[in-house]
Order: structure tokens, then sequence, then C-alpha cells
């Protein structure tokens, strides 16, 4: 199964998106929700992959017996630790060039401005606190590597954020896919949290162009 058509179908029918992983096999399944998050966390010009969504939907398929909880939780402590370390070595070396060259499109004067007085206003726990956020998750890794962040604090925070973010997401879907609203109404579920998420990017977009426009009506 293909990274990009997984994906379209977790969004369209994410029970079937899950199972049909599972039935794939279980490195196909565990392949997949490692490639994600990693890909979300780490690689800084796929900001808006569904990795809250995801997490939540692997850890209801958990409950059921299509995951083993601890190898799930593993995988993606893993996926999300190694992911934000990429992501810091990238912004470390080569950050400057890729923002100068202007051909990362989601890397928008808007979101790095917003990613930045995020990581300016609350320091090295901004690494920790930026997990729970899209966007912003995947830009301050960045930003801290390029803005020459010592190695060792980065670390530090950058394992208590993944571990934490993960480990909630997924543990939200494992205790509650026992309840009978939430099998029943799962595919909402996991849009409302695509939804949710994609809020603040949505938000700070609109703001960015009512600025551009007032800017240009002077």
């Amino acid at each position: 199964m293909g990274l990009i058509s997984f994906l379209v179908n977790l969004l369209k029918d994410p029970r079937g998106a899950i199972a049909g992983a599972i039935a794939a096999g279980p490195l196909a399944a565990y392949g997949l929700v490692f490639l994600v998050i990693f890909v979300e966390t780490g690689v800084v010009f796929f900001p808006f992959l569904p990795g809250d969504s995801l997490l939540f939907a692997a850890g209801f398929f958990a409950h059921g017996g299509g995951f083993h909880i601890g190898v799930l939780l593993g995988v993606a402590w893993t996926a999300a630790i190694v992911g934000d370390q990429c992501n810091f070595m990238i912004g470390h070396f080569f950050g400057t060039r890729i923002v100068a060259s202007g051909r990362v499109k989601a890397m928008t004067p808007e979101r790095m401005a917003k990613s930045k007085a995020f990581l300016d206003k609350w320091g090295h726990l901004a690494i920790f606190l930026g997990r729970f956020f899209p966007f912003i998750r995947t830009f301050v890794p960045f930003i801290a590597g390029m803005g020459g962040m010592h190695w060792r604090n980065f670390v530090i925070f950058n394992v208590l954020g993944g571990i934490t973010w993960s480990t909630l997401f997924t543990l939200l879907g494992y205790f509650f896919g026992g309840i009978p609203f939430v099998q029943r109404h799962f595919e909402w579920l996991i849009v409302g949290i695509v939804v949710v998420s994609l809020v603040p990017a949505v938000a700070g977009l609109v703001r960015g162009r009512m600025r551009a426009g007032a800017r240009e009506a002077r």
C-alpha cells in the first residue's frame, strides 16, 4: 500500500484504511504508522500529514486487537523522536538554503514567523509544547536547528515531547475504543480531529491574507 493512497483512504475511510494496513501484515501496518509520524515530524516539506488522527485511529484498533498496544507505542515513540531529531539536523545543516530557495510552499512567511515567535516565547519548552500544534510541530525543530539550539537541550525536550504526544493520542484511541458511541461514530471523530488540528493553520493563513490585503490597501 502506497503512502499517498493510504493517507487519502485514511481521510475518506479511516476504518477501512487501517483495517487494510493490518490485513497486509504487521510490517505494513506498523511500518505505515512509523512512516506517517516520521515524515510529519521529520521532513519539513510535509507538515500537513494527519499524525494526531492516525495515532488515535491506531489506538482504536489496538483496543480491538488489530495492533499490540505495547508495540504500537514503541513504534510511535521512535518515529516521533527520530523524526524531530532529523528535522533539527535538516534545519541545522540546510535550513538557511532551504528557506532562501523559496521552494517549500508550505513554509509560508506567516507559518515561519508564528513558529519562530512560539520558539522565542517558550524557549526550550517550545520543543515539548509544539508537539501539540500541527505545522508548528514540524517547523519548530527546523527553526531550532537553524537558530543553533544546543543539541543536548533539544534531545531532552524532544524525547519528553515525542513520548507524551504520541502516548496521549494513542491511548485516547485505545481507551475510548470500547465505548459504543465512539465505535459508531469513529469516522466522524477522525474527521473532527483533523479539522480541529487544521483550525490554527487556517486561522493563521486567513490572518496573514488579511494583513497582506490591509498593507496593499494603504
